[in-house]
This record gives C-alpha cells, structure tokens and sequence, in this order.
C-alpha cells in the first residue's frame, strides 16, 4: 500500500474513464473501484486514529511537563525564600566567627607574652 488515497483514486477515476470510452455498457469494473476506495478510505481511517492517538499521548505528555515545571519552580522560589530568610543569620554568624578569630589572635599574643615573661624570669 504505498500509494497515497489521492493516488489510487486518481487511478482508479483514470481506469474507469478509459473503460467507459472502450466499453460503455461494462458496469463490473465499479464494484471493485468501490472496493479500492473502501481499503483505501479504511487505511485513512487507521492512519487518523493513529494521528489522533499520537495527539493524544502528546497532550499527556506535556501536561505532565508542564505540571512537573510548575512544581519545580515553586521549589526553586520556596528554596530562594528560605536563602533570603537565613542570609541575616549567615551574616550574623559571618561576623561573630570574625569576632571569635579577632579573640584568638588576641589570645595568642597575650600567651605568647606571657611565655616571654616565663623564659626572662627562669633565666
């Protein structure tokens, strides 16, 4: 069945044109025309189900992707609400942990001052 419906009924109209110019009382010849078309027509049928199908399946597929993008992007705003609630307390802890080094260093020096007075005086 590799022609189209167009092309077999374009042969078929052509057959029955040159049998009715050869031999205008043969009748026999539109039954099996009608046959052809009937296959043919019962192909495009067959071929719109599947269309409509495909169609179908498609309509599906992308509801369900647009639904998945929906819910990933109220994730991404919820994730980037949550960032924007915790940046005060990251910058809190940013500074404190700069405090807290400014206090070891502090710390250090004193020890290390006070370990000099430790070796002048056992001298």
């Amino acid at each position: 069945m590799s022609e189209t419906f167009w092309e077999s009924d374009a042969a078929v109209e052509t057959a029955s044109e040159t049998a009715s110019v050869d031999q205008p009382q043969q009748t026999h010849e539109e039954p099996a025309a009608l046959a052809v078309s009937a296959d043919d027509f019962a192909a495009l049928e067959e071929r719109i189900r599947r269309a409509v199908e495909l169609v179908k399946r498609e309509r599906q597929a992308r509801a369900g992707a647009e639904a998945r993008s929906a819910e990933l992007e109220a994730r991404v705003t919820q994730a980037e609400a949550q960032v924007q609630a915790q940046s005060p307390l990251v910058e809190q802890l940013q500074i404190e942990l700069n405090a807290l080094r400014a206090e070891r260093d502090q710390v250090r020096q004193r020890v290390e001052r006070l370990l000099k007075q430790l070796d002048t005086l056992e001298l």
